[in-house]
């Protein structure tokens, strides 16, 4: 007999790969998977895969005042009648916003939970009734659900700190799917450096100094940018054209948009020479100090076989650097941006021989075929 299990998420699956990951492993053992989610505020159009044992059912977003006014109920309504009308064996909650809905849930029907937390909530900026109540649900079911996933070690002893959690609580780092490795990179001597970035599009993670850095190579280095501009950063990809053209290189930003199907993103990484993962070097937010393994981001452009170009912080050297995936330099310096680009379109043996050895890192170990194992004995031994 097959097995159940519904995802519960107050946002939109797709833009969470390991939501993709975990459902699609899933359901490739036979597990019946059912997705319950919402749609994501603007455009931009992520789409998750077909499967013939995963359905996706995403609520339209429509504000109605308040925090998300009748909305939210609705959505606790909806994600109860799935409960006590499909009975899955197991609710696998992805987000803290989806948390007040889950302890009611469990409350009213004792279904097994596994809470997976992507981003922990600011505790320190919670002003609204409905975020101090997200962080007593958190705290709830944080101590009592069978399983807790947190994506960082860092993350993960803060979150047993404000949890007082004793039970099964594992560190599952955000990889790839090891059938994602796509290592076709045909960059070749003499052609020019391409710096690849996917995802949310903002200051933090595509400096303008790194658009000045590029211009000093007069055209031989250019910046392909694939997502979205979030809502704090609209018209910044005009931003970066606009400081490209003031260096004398105005052609050196192509923005594909979003690309909607993982599939076609990695496809796209592939033919670039260099991904870039940069991170803040100061940050108050925990999310924002400790993202090695909660950031998808390197570990698929690894699976691209590109080499990383990272921030110089000490977890991302020693996890990306001294193994020889990435080189490092300081997001805010123009000159140390520069001296890294230089190197990687100076050698370009080198950089593909980095970037093989990246996609043989994912193909080894860091995909989530292998990560989320322990996940998956837990849901079938039970």
């Amino acid at each position: 007999m097959r097995r159940r299990i519904l995802y519960v998420q107050f946002g939109d699956p797709a833009f969470y790969p390991p939501i993709e990951h975990s459902s699609g492993i899933l359901a490739d053992r036979g597990w019946n998977v059912v997705l319950l989610g919402t749609d994501a505020f603007g455009d931009q159009k992520l789409k998750l895969p077909s499967h013939p044992r995963i359905r996706a059912k995403n609520l339209s977003l429509v504000r109605a005042g308040g925090v998300y006014g009748g909305l939210y109920i609705f959505f606790f309504l909806w994600a109860l009648f799935w409960t006590c009308s499909w009975r899955p064996e197991w609710i696998y909650v992805s987000d803290p916003l989806a948390l007040p809905t889950s302890w009611l849930i469990r409350k009213l029907t004792g279904v097994r939970m596994i809470y997976h937390e992507h981003d922990a909530p600011n505790a320190q900026s919670v002003r609204s009734r409905f975020m101090r109540m997200v962080l007593a649900c958190r705290e709830i079911l944080g101590r009592e659900v069978e399983l807790c996933i947190v994506p960082q070690h860092e993350r993960l002893v803060d979150f047993l700190k404000a949890t007082g959690r004793m039970l099964p609580t594992l560190c599952v780092w955000n990889c790839p799917r090891l059938e994602e490795v796509e290592c076709d990179n045909n960059s070749k001597p003499g052609s020019e450096l391409i710096i690849w970035y996917h995802g949310s599009i903002n200051g933090s993670r595509v400096p303008p100094e790194l658009v000045v850095a590029a211009s000093r190579f007069h055209g031989a280095v250019r910046l392909r940018l694939a997502g979205y501009e979030t809502a704090g950063s609209a018209g910044y990809v005009e931003k970066l054209i606009n400081v490209a053209a003031k260096n004398g290189t105005p052609g050196i930003i192509e923005f594909l948009g979003s690309i909607p199907y993982r599939k076609d993103l990695l496809k796209a990484a592939s033919k670039a020479d260099v991904a870039l993962s940069l991170m803040p070097k100061t940050s108050e937010n925990i999310n924002m100090r400790h993202m090695v393994g909660a950031s998808n981001k390197p570990f698929d452009c690894m699976a691209s076989g590109l080499p990383l170009l990272v921030s110089d912080l000490p977890e991302w050297t020693s996890t990306f650097v001294e193994p020889c995936y990435a080189l490092a330099c300081d997001p805010t310096d123009v000159d140390s941006i520069e001296t890294q680009l230089r190197w990687y379109l100076d050698h370009p043996v080198e950089r593909r021989e980095m970037g093989r050895r990246c996609a043989d890192k994912i193909r080894h170990g860091w995909n989530y075929d292998t990560v989320f194992k322990d996940v998956l004995t837990t849901l079938e031994c039970c």
